[in-house]
């Protein structure tokens, strides 16, 4: 890893990850933090829905339709705000929490439709078979970053996420199962432990993204002289 000026580098790499993904994370604690916390009551709804007791009631009925409408149509434009927060912090650039509702005003549709594409997608491939899924699910990882940070359509995003994940699919299937022990750790350190877990590996696979952005912009310009 390479540190210059007491400070890590982005690099496409699971450790460079994490420990990119831990430097700006302490440097940017407090809006991680808030990120965190907006985007987990925005999700709260949909697990009070899943958690409810009252069976099969019309109330149930009513419950379910209420959640699976929010999750498609409602939720996602926070969670890609907040993934869009998080690179800004990531980037060391100015963090605006507006920015985390800009997809009502702006990309309302592309989001929509961006998630609803990637779901099906991941769906079907762990409907088939589990490996299928997860090798979709770890090649279309950066597909929410994509349609908030380059402004793609749907379409684009997954073929664009397909194209820069090229040759780095174990890296994030291994940043994914380092996740579950930094989360356990997380955990045994009481919940303000699973905090920093979860905003740690939010920010290790956006430094991914980052990483590997910033090798495919050196390309095109290498390719462009």
């Amino acid at each position: 890893m390479e540190i210059i000026n007491n400070e890590r580098k982005p690099q496409a790499t699971i450790s460079g990850s994490y420990g990119y993904g831990w430097q700006q994370m302490k440097k940017h604690f407090l809006y991680f933090l808030l990120i965190l916390l907006i985007v987990g009551i925005a999700e709260s709804p949909a697990s009070m829905a899943k958690e409810s007791n009252l069976d099969n009631s019309i109330y149930m009925v009513f419950l379910q339709i209420f959640s699976a409408a929010y999750a498609l149509l409602l939720l996602p434009v926070i969670t890609y705000g907040g993934s869009l927060l998080y690179l800004r912090g990531i980037r060391n650039e100015e963090i605006d929490f507006s920015e985390l509702f800009v997809g009502f005003r702006e990309k309302y549709v592309h989001i929509v439709l961006a998630n609803l594409l990637k779901f099906a997608i991941v769906g079907i491939g762990f409907v088939f078979l589990i490996v299928p899924g997860i090798i979709l699910l770890c090649r279309l990882a950066f597909v929410s970053l994509l349609v908030m940070d380059k402004d793609l359509d749907p379409v684009a995003a997954v073929e664009k996420s397909w194209q820069m994940t090229r040759g780095h699919g174990w890296r994030i299937f291994g940043m994914g199962l380092l996740a579950i022990p930094v989360f356990i750790a997380g955990m045994i350190c009481f919940i303000v432990g699973a905090f920093v877990a979860v905003m740690w590996i939010s920010a290790a696979f956006t430094a991914l993204y980052h990483a590997i952005d910033l090798e495919d912009q050196k390309k095109m310009l290498e390719n462009a002289l």
